[in-house]
């Protein structure tokens, strides 16, 4: 039963990269809250293990393994669940890669820089491509996406991936812009490195390895120190990233769109 103000109750969310830390954290609390949830993924066992938590804690989920780079499978899947569900109301895009480049520029080729680029901004691309009809035709809806504090603060080695994120948060402006006539509401969490997720093997974990490798130290450990810059006494949580999807999903947030939600710790301030 939804617990509180923040209630999606009987909404229909969409989360891809559902079979990620971060994925599957929102999936499970956009469920507590009433929404009727699909993830989708590439590991079928991961987004099983997603559908047994919601199910089993009263929730409503399904799972399906589908590429996010993949515009046909993307507009075939939401139109599956857009039939299915009645309409669809809220998405949410985790998708992540393991694709560390770690060299300078001059070091870099032209495909390792794109790899990032390509697959955050074209799986974000294809999720409000596919979900947005959808969303208007309910009358509204709301789009999520993630991104880092890399994409204000690059360093060495990491400039696919800076790039990639500022792409990310870029979409979410603009699309603010071009969807209000719908009622559709965009906003990005630009999230610090969270430990869990980190730890359960996700994208972040390889993200941070070259500043690690730099500082002589495992990811774990670096994570476990106070990072350069951080003005709070710790890294966000995975409880936390997902109550902030919770509420920029929720009518509470209903006069935000376009946002770029900081929870960085204080490394960066605007």
């Amino acid at each position: 039963m939804p617990s509180n103000v923040l209630s999606l109750k009987d909404r229909c969310a969409v989360i891809h990269g559902g079979s990620g830390a971060l994925g599957g954290a929102v999936a499970r609390a956009f469920a507590r809250e009433g929404a009727r949830v699909f993830v989708t993924g590439r590991r079928r066992d991961k987004l099983d293990a997603v559908v047994r938590d919601i199910t089993a804690a009263g929730g409503r989920a399904q799972a399906a393994v589908v590429d996010a780079l993949d515009e046909a499978a993307m507009l075939r899947h939401t139109a599956e669940v857009a039939e299915q569900a009645g309409g669809i109301d809220l998405a949410f895009n985790a998708v992540g890669i393991f694709h560390v480049q770690g060299r300078p520029l001059a070091e870099l080729s032209l495909e390792d820089y794109f790899v990032p680029v390509h697959a955050y901004t074209r799986s974000n691309f294809l999720t409000a491509k596919a979900v947005a009809p959808h969303m208007a035709a309910r009358g509204g809806g709301v789009i999520l996406s993630v991104s880092t504090p890399a994409s204000r603060l690059p360093g060495p080695g990491y400039l696919g991936h800076a790039v990639a994120c500022a792409g990310v948060e870029g979409l979410a402006r603009h699309m603010a812009g071009e969807l209000a006539a719908f009622r559709i509401r965009t906003a990005c969490i630009r999230s610090h490195a969270i430990p869990e997720a980190a730890a359960a093997g996700s994208h972040s974990g390889e993200v941070f390895r070259p500043a690690a490798e730099r500082m002589g130290l495992t990811v774990a450990q670096m994570l476990a120190e106070r990072p350069e810059g951080l003005l709070v006494e710790r890294l966000p949580s995975l409880d936390q990233f997902a109550a902030t999807a919770v509420f920029l999903a929720s009518p509470l947030a209903g006069a935000m769109t376009g946002a770029i939600v900081n929870l960085s710790g204080g490394v960066i301030l605007d």
